[in-house]
């Protein structure tokens, strides 16, 4: 096969650190002295003229203040260099609307994390079924679990090659994330049939061939008691504690145990979310959501003080609720899946699908009688099935009629494809 045919494919693979202490403490303080550098970055992003604003200007003062403040200097040359184009990445995003501005990093919000931006420093090698080992710079050989193979010896070229890496800490301790590089054989297109798909949280994922994923609680109901318990015990200590106190070791563990449950419901999702989407992109071809704008969903009803909101308690739930199923991770997995396995993937405008009977394309009134039961009040109709069945079948015939959601005036519009003309009826 030429190399013509070949498509590069970037991924990345995640393996737990076994560092000892002092290692631990090494990594650590690379982190800080990362998080420090990129604010420093903004500090004399700043306070420089717009003229001096520069990649060129950025590295000399890089190089200035690794020589003049001494804990910066744990940080690694090529890391530092990591953070600079970082950070000239973000305000790009800024400027094409893809994100907000560039702020300071705060202690204990931030993820700690540092780049290895070139491969050929780990020195990867596999010295057990379950083990290998990387090269860190500044910290020395370091064992991490290995649960997958990487192209690593004889196995590695330059079509197949891990590229760099990322030291990412979390509740469960440090991790390494390799970026893998192949070059693979595009996909065949996908010879399968197409599916509407609507989400929600009674049922997370309703298809329109009748299919539904559902999932039950991410934590059994003793690790439920437990993150109660903890939570209860996290609140009294914190209540007890005066203005300005120093926060405890023991509230410290506390607040760890809680997040190290959290992680794992969060895990237990991820899991759940990677399985099901790798299920639907290898069965369907064409995979058809809606283009749901989430952070308007999930804003807080409190209101003002002039004009305070309602059920501003009953909105917070139905707020985690949403958040909790991630319905914006599921589009970006099935994104990137169905494009693996040839398929692709479509918004159509959200609006009205709920509410519109899929049998007759006509609004009812009342045509929705709870969350589950959909019966369609049109006298010459009277439809009757799941409404979240309803709303993924009109999901899949906004598609086939061509309606597609273009950004205008800051909301979504629905464009007609050409010779199409309204469905009254189905």
């Amino acid at each position: 096969m030429s190399r013509d045919t070949l498509v590069k494919r970037q991924f990345g693979h995640r393996a737990r650190l076994a560092l000892p202490p002092a290692g631990v403490r090494a990594v650590d303080d690379q982190a800080h002295a990362a998080r420090t550098l990129w604010n420093l970055l903004h500090a004399w992003w700043q306070m420089m003229p717009k003229q001096k604003r520069t990649l060129h200007h950025a590295d000399a003062a890089i190089r200035q203040a690794r020589m003049d403040i001494d804990f910066l200097a744990v940080l690694p040359a090529q890391a530092a260099q990591a953070v600079l184009k970082a950070y000239f990445r973000a305000w790009k995003n800024c400027w094409e609307h893809r994100a907000d501005a560039p702020n300071f990093k705060g202690r204990i919000r931030t993820v700690m994390s540092v780049d290895i931006p070139q491969g050929r420093d780990l020195h990867i090698v596999r010295v057990h079924r379950r083990w290998g080992q990387v090269n860190l710079p500044k910290v020395g050989r370091v064992r991490f679990r290995w649960t997958k193979d990487l192209p690593v010896g004889k196995h590695a070229g330059p079509e197949n090659r891990i590229t760099g890496a990322r030291l990412v800490k979390d509740v469960l301790g440090w991790h390494i994330a390799f970026r893998v590089q192949t070059l693979r054989a595009g996909p065949e297109p996908h010879q399968g049939p197409d599916i509407g798909i609507d989400v929600g949280i009674t049922v997370p994922i309703a298809c329109s061939d009748g299919t539904t994923y559902e999932h039950g609680a991410w934590l059994t109901p003793k690790e439920k008691t437990r993150l109660l318990h903890l939570e209860q015990r996290a609140a009294r200590r914190k209540r007890h504690r005066r203005p300005g106190e120093r926060t405890s070791g023991r509230l410290h563990r506390t607040y760890d145990r809680i997040a190290g449950l959290r992680a794992k419901a969060k895990r237990r999702a991820l899991d759940w979310q990677h399985r099901t989407t790798t299920a639907i992109a290898r069965t369907y071809a064409t995979v058809v959501v809606e283009a749901l704008t989430i952070p308007n969903m999930v804003r807080s009803a409190r209101g003002t003080i002039e004009e305070p909101g309602k059920n501003v308690a009953r909105k917070s739930g139905l707020n985690r609720s949403i958040s909790g199923e991630a319905w914006g991770r599921t589009v970006t997995l099935l994104t990137y899946k169905a494009a693996r396995y040839g398929g692709t993937l479509h918004k159509v405008p959200a609006p009205g699908t709920s509410r519109r009977c899929s049998a007759c394309g006509f609004t009812t009134p009342g045509s929705r009688e709870s969350q589950a039961v959909f019966v369609c009040r049109k006298p010459d109709c009277g439809w009757s099935g799941n409404a979240d069945h309803n709303a993924a079948r009109n999901v899949l015939h906004l598609y086939r009629t061509g309606l597609a959601p273009l950004p205008a005036a800051g909301r979504a519009v629905v464009r007609r494809a050409k010779r199409v003309k309204p469905a009254t009826a189905r």
